[in-house]
């Protein structure tokens, strides 16, 4: 008797027909994440896709990430599971007031976060990631004024870093990590006392103090990979926990909830679904269409963080 065809089956099959790669941020549930051909950050991924010799990119995170694949990848077909997975940095970034900012203030270098619309990352002077912010507005020549946005959190411990002190930051904030209370944390700590904390820089200065390490969703991985300690409270996206466990199967991870939403969780990550992605994969919807001016102005700052050593 044959087996019954299983989703996560018609899923393999179709990436073969249509020669795809399935990309998965660390955020995604872990059934999504089984099946990746990578796992990664949102511009991990999008490098990795640039690499691969195939026709479709199925993009399992969110819209802007997808975006960023797109603008790296323009002469490929890039599908997402869920056209609504999109990003609380994005949301609260609209376009025309940093165009009205870039007016009134021609004399400051625009350096923007990779969760940006791409409308945003074409009106930038350079982007950056968690993982390289510090290292990117340090490039920039010290007498230079700058606006570091969306995200108010990462835009401050950039600042604390750097000493910059010609630097505005936008007052953009993620869901999960800018509502993880310190309280909690701190409560999490008298309940693990062996444990390591380690943290996203999208959180709250008092969440960041209190931590061990502080770096990008790939950084978190890998200290906790490298480090002697047993215990960790992982202040970040609680998808992140099928790559420690991965890594570090004797190891143990605890995860603090936020005051948005009770958990560790987002969203908008996880609208992804093994049947949307499924149904992309047949139809190649929804697909990312940008145009092609927009793509171009995108490319510029992107590629001048790349070329960042």
């Amino acid at each position: 008797m044959l087996a019954a065809t299983t989703i996560a089956d018609e899923i393999l099959e179709l990436k073969k027909q249509r020669r795809a790669i399935l990309l998965a941020h660390h955020y995604q549930e872990p059934e999504i994440q089984e099946l990746a051909d990578v796992i990664g950050d949102s511009l991990e991924l999008a490098r990795k896709a640039r690499d691969f010799d195939g026709d479709v990119i199925a993009f399992c995170g969110v819209w802007f990430m997808a975006e960023t694949a797109k603008v790296l990848n323009p002469n490929r077909i890039v599908v997402v599971p869920d056209r609504e997975a999109s990003c609380s940095l994005v949301e609260g970034c609209p376009v025309e007031p940093i165009q009205a900012f870039r007016r009134l203030n021609p004399d400051h270098v625009i350096v923007s976060y990779i969760n940006t619309s791409i409308e945003v990352k074409a009106e930038s002077d350079i982007l950056c990631t968690s993982r390289n912010a510090v290292k990117v507005v340090n490039s920039i020549p010290a007498e230079k004024p700058l606006l570091f946005l969306p995200d108010r959190n990462l835009g401050n411990y950039v600042k604390r870093q750097t000493g910059r002190a010609n630097m505005e930051i936008w007052q953009g904030a993620c869901i999960v990590h800018a509502t993880f209370p310190a309280r909690r944390l701190t409560e999490a700590k008298l309940a693990h006392p062996e444990a390591k904390v380690v943290a996203h820089p999208e959180c709250p200065e008092p969440v960041l103090a209190m931590a061990d390490f502080v770096g990008s969703t790939s950084a978190l991985i890998e200290w906790c990979g490298l480090s002697d300690a047993a215990e960790f409270i992982v202040m970040t996206e609680s998808g992140v926990n099928y790559s420690l466990q991965r890594q570090s199967p004797e190891k143990r991870f605890y995860y603090v909830a936020n005051e948005a939403c009770n958990c560790s969780e987002c969203p908008y990550m996880k609208l992804n679904t093994l049947e949307k992605l499924r149904d992309c994969l047949q139809t190649l919807e929804p697909r990312v269409e940008l145009p092609k001016e927009i793509m171009r102005r995108a490319l510029v700052p992107l590629e001048r963080m790349l070329a960042l050593k």
